[in-house]
């Protein structure tokens, strides 16, 4: 676990320099999404790669996978950049709603789930094909809306929200493909702990 921490936060710092670098913003579109993608690629090299991480991945408490996801209460500083003309309404309002619902629903997932049964599998099932689309959908609406017109969207590739880019999405995108993984692999083993 001490690795995973580690390698966590060394991640982070470097997304935070690259961020106060203004590389990013000044890099133009479809770039800044290829770095998006192009992580998630990496996480899922590494899962393949490492059995540690693997192992890891595939054993963590599944409440850590939804805790993650806690984070898209940012979806309420989307909708405060909207009002403030820093946010196209096409990506702020659907994509800040959208992640809010994710992240409420994650949190009652997390109080009254159980995490083992067909019961549990349904609401682990829904809540995560309801948030990987809605992720999904987001990154896709952020990405043409940046190539139509880039400036409608630099506020993503600066402080604090390039975070989002490399950092906050891809792990929210990784999380949601592992959890998928181990809902599969516990229905082939009629449904026990995931």
């Amino acid at each position: 676990m001490l690795r995973i921490i580690l390698f966590t936060f060394m991640w982070f710092l470097l997304a935070l320099i690259i961020g106060a670098s203004g590389l990013l913003a000044s890099i133009p579109p479809p770039f800044p999404q290829a770095v998006l993608v192009s992580i998630v690629v990496l996480l899922l090299i590494f899962f393949g790669k490492s059995g540690f991480f693997r192992e890891w991945s595939l054993t963590v408490d599944m409440r850590i996978l939804l805790l993650i996801h806690l984070t898209r209460f940012v979806g309420i500083y989307f909708l405060i950049l909207y009002s403030r003309g820093e946010l196209p309404y096409d990506f702020a309002v659907p994509g800040g709603w959208g992640d809010i619902i994710v992240a409420a629903t994650a949190f009652l997932v997390l109080l009254f789930s159980p995490t083992s049964g067909f019961l549990g599998f349904v609401i682990y099932f829904i809540w995560n094909l309801f948030g990987f689309i809605d992720i999904l959908l987001v990154v896709m609406t952020a990405g043409r809306l940046a190539i139509a017109d880039p400036q409608s969207m630099i506020a993503i590739t600066k402080l604090p929200l390039n975070l989002l880019l490399t950092f906050l999405v891809p792990i929210i995108i990784y999380s949601h493909i592992v959890i998928i993984i181990r809902l599969w692999r516990s229905k082939n083993k009629g449904y026990r702990t995931f």
